[in-house]
């Protein structure tokens, strides 16, 4: 495992469909618990030795920097000393991350706000997610995955639980009732990807390239995108529904939470 790899974080969006919360701050700073959802994405990757984070700012990217900023005096306790112009800070230590914070655009889609980042990533493997979703994904078991198959890219595909009940009906009568089971058949897109530097080749065109059309499309065509089958859990904030499942969630032991287990 390469411990300085690089992992992108996507966190640019405006979080349309979320705006009880997103108007006045990017949704990868929406809270559960009282951590932003970005720091628990942060957090997992660390775990598995990945703590090198580059992420790509957009709508409110000034919050996002101003926290990032302030991240050791908003984790620790502090002392302040007015007539000295001191300050102390002192407590448990805070996490060992390096991050860079680089504006990619108001408008700009996922695959133009990584092909913006090409300068700060260079000519190693790197990693990208989006910053919204957690999972109890083993990172380090998909690196390594990536790794041994030698392609251009790998997606984590993941099952998650259908937002409405199942009804499998025959000549009219339920024969069997699932509420909300876990979605069965294909695999979705669950982020979580992993790629070779020549996959900047495919991330040709303007600010409304999307990573997930054109790029991820072709270099599927051409027989150079991987999965890696996670079939545990998976989440991501969409709705103000979905915070409050996540919330319920962390209050229950969060399975993604591995940094407190």
């Amino acid at each position: 495992m390469a411990q300085d790899t690089k992992v992108v974080i996507f966190a640019g969006g405006m979080g349309m469909r979320l705006r009880e919360e997103t108007e006045f701050k990017p949704k990868p700073m929406v809270l559960v618990g009282n951590i932003p959802i970005i720091v628990h994405i942060m957090k997992m990757y660390a775990h598995h030795g990945f703590n090198n984070f580059i992420i790509a700012l957009g709508y409110r990217g000034d919050v996002i920097k101003n926290y990032f900023l302030n991240y050791v005096a908003l984790n620790q306790n502090v002392h302040v000393d007015l007539k000295r112009n001191k300050v102390d800070f002192f407590g448990e230590e805070t996490d060992d991350f390096k991050v860079t914070l680089v504006d990619t655009g108001l408008e700009c889609m996922t695959g133009a706000r990584l092909r913006k980042l090409r300068p700060y990533i260079g000519q190693e493997t790197f990693m990208a997610t989006y910053g919204d979703g957690v999972a109890d994904v083993d990172i380090g078991k998909l690196f390594d995955f990536h790794k041994k198959h030698g392609k251009t890219a790998t997606v984590t595909g993941v099952r998650p639980s259908s937002r409405w009940g199942e009804l499998n009906i025959r000549e009219n009568t339920v024969i069997d009732f699932k509420e909300k089971p876990q979605v069965t058949g294909s695999y979705i897109n669950g982020g979580f990807f992993v790629f070779e530097p020549e996959f900047f080749d495919y991330l040709e065109g303007d600010d409304t390239l999307q990573l997930e059309r054109e790029p991820l499309e072709k270099v599927s065509a051409e027989g150079n995108l991987m999965i890696y089958k996670h079939d545990g859990m998976w989440s991501c904030i969409d709705t103000y529904k979905d915070l409050l499942e996540m919330n319920r969630m962390w209050s229950n032991g969060a399975p993604w939470a591995v940094w407190r287990k």
